[in-house]
Order: structure tokens, then C-alpha cells, then sequence
């Protein structure tokens, strides 16, 4: 069991939207992993925790998005879809705060550092889609932002479970505790 003060512990997000979860991934079915998110986010709710969720989205030209010369770039099969940035349903509470980042991880660009240091957050925890993609991402700046972190791997997932595999048992484990969401407890 990990226990966390709510009042210093924010949950944090990645990219749960319509587009994305629809997408074949692996090893949980992105349904699933929305289920198991709703319950994680009325329990930090109920606790008094922030809870902050992240999308991507661009602008219709895509003059805003990354354009460094990569040797394989991604976009979703078939392209995107007109609903393709917007979060699931009933994901999201008047309360939550939400933050809208134009690359894989939800720190540069975006003001997701300035609300956790003015709400005094010094730990996250962190789930989402897709695992090595945009909840590393964050997880990696999080951890250079000298945040505590903690991931949450039933509440995320990713394309491959190979890809699901290194990134929770090579990478997450440098850049902070690896736990399921059940393990974890808020105190007031």
C-alpha cells in the first residue's frame, strides 16, 4: 500500500479521449482502462485531491503540433477523427482541472507545472494512453520537475505488450514507484 496526502497529491491523466481509447491497445482494452479511471478519479475527488486530465489536440492545420524530422511518424489508423480530442464520456467533473498539450508529454507548453505548484502538489500519480508515449512523457519531466511519482499501470496502456512491459518494469521504477490503483490510499 502507498499511502499520499491529499492535500499534496494530484492524479494526473494522459490523453484518455474518445480517439485514443478506441484504438487497439494492449494489454488492457482502452474501455477498461477508462472504467478503472473513473473509479481512481471519484476517489481522489471524494478525498479532496486534484484531479487534472490531459489531452492532446492541434489546431485543423496542424500548424501547432511537432514538426522535427522523425523516421516514423504517428497519427492514429485512419486518420483523426472530428471527436478525436475530446475526452471520454463522463470522464470529466466541473472540478478537474484540464490541460491541453500539443505533444507527447503533458509538461512543456501547457501551464499543468504552474496549477500543481500554486495547489502546493509535490506527488502525482499518473495513468493514461499510451503508456511509453505521453504517460512517460510526463513522467520523466515530472520527475525533472522534481515531483514524487507514482504510476498506476492498471490505468494504463499501450499498443504492444512488449512496449507495456519495458516501460513498467525498465523505466518506471528510475522515475518513481509502480503500483496498481487499488494500492493506493489518500489521507486527509
Amino acid at each position: 500500500m502507498i499511502s499520499l496526502q491529499a492535500t499534496k497529491t494530484a492524479l494526473v491523466l494522459i490523453d484518455l479521449q474518445k480517439g485514443i481509447t478506441g484504438l487497439p491497445l494492449a494489454p488492457t482494452p482502452g474501455a477498461l482502462i477508462v472504467e478503472r479511471s473513473k473509479e481512481l478519479t471519484a476517489r481522489f475527488r471524494a478525498a479532496g485531491a486534484p484531479v487534472i486530465l490531459v489531452n492532446v489536440a492541434f489546431s485543423p492545420d496542424f500548424a501547432d503540433a511537432v514538426h522535427a524530422v522523425v523516421d516514423r511518424s504517428f497519427s492514429p489508423p485512419g486518420g483523426f477523427a472530428p471527436d478525436w480530442a475530446e475526452l471520454v464520456d463522463g470522464l470529466a467533473e466541473p472540478t478537474d482541472l484540464c490541460v491541453t498539450k500539443r505533444q507527447w508529454g503533458a509538461f512543456y507548453g501547457t501551464d499543468l507545472d504552474l496549477q500543481l505548484r500554486r495547489r502546493g502538489i509535490s506527488t502525482i500519480v499518473l495513468g493514461g494512453i499510451a503508456t511509453n508515449l505521453g504517460v512517460e512523457s510526463t513522467a520523466r519531466a515530472a520527475h525533472e520537475h522534481g515531483y514524487n511519482v507514482v504510476l498506476a499501470t492498471d490505468v494504463m496502456s499501450t499498443f504492444t505488450e512488449e512496449m507495456q512491459r519495458f516501460a513498467c518494469e525498465e523505466i518506471f521504477p528510475r522515475l518513481g514507484r509502480v503500483t496498481t490503483s487499488d494500492a493506493i490510499a489518500l489521507d486527509a
